[in-house]
């Protein structure tokens, strides 16, 4: 007799989880589906069946695979995902006549957000332009104002 295997769970459960980042991972207990009908192709399947999915996810529930500079990254990199609320993300699809590849499509895009926010920009190195492109910049602006200067008539008075 082979010996036991370690205990996997499930498909449907490790489908419920949202894998964000490696050792980032969203448990099921944090994604709340609810599905509603949807606007959009499917003849008369739209008015029969509930295949639009909406995912809420609480910011509590985020505190703990995000990173507290992530959290404060998080409302720029979701944009209109916080209109409804300030305290729990909110992401609609109806795009697909299937509940499952809609539930995806919530997952996806609350994936690519969490990426967003993970990401933590350059920070900014102030410069200067060089002696060279400072002298180009003058002396291109010595022509030009030469140029409007030859346009004028001589008794224009603009001078």
């Amino acid at each position: 007799m082979p010996a036991e295997a370690s205990p996997t769970p499930p498909p449907a459960d490790r489908a419920d989880t949202l894998s964000v980042a490696p050792g980032r991972v969203l448990p099921a207990s944090a994604l709340r589906f609810v599905f509603s009908r949807a606007s959009g192709p499917g003849g008369q399947n739209v008015n029969k069946v509930n295949t639009r999915a909406t995912l809420t996810v609480e910011l509590a529930d985020l505190q703990d695979i995000l990173p507290r500079p992530a959290l404060d990254r998080l409302p720029r990199a979701a944009g209109h995902y916080f209109a409804s609320k300030p305290d729990r993300l909110v992401i609609h699809a109806g795009d697909s006549r299937s509940q499952r590849a809609n539930r995806k499509a919530c997952m996806d895009r609350l994936r690519h957000v969490l990426l967003l926010a993970l990401h933590r920009p350059p920070t900014r190195r102030a410069t200067r332009p060089s002696r060279g492109a400072v002298q180009r910049r003058l002396s291109a602006k010595k022509r030009r104002g030469d140029l409007k200067q030859r346009r004028r008539s001589p008794g224009s008075g603009g001078e």
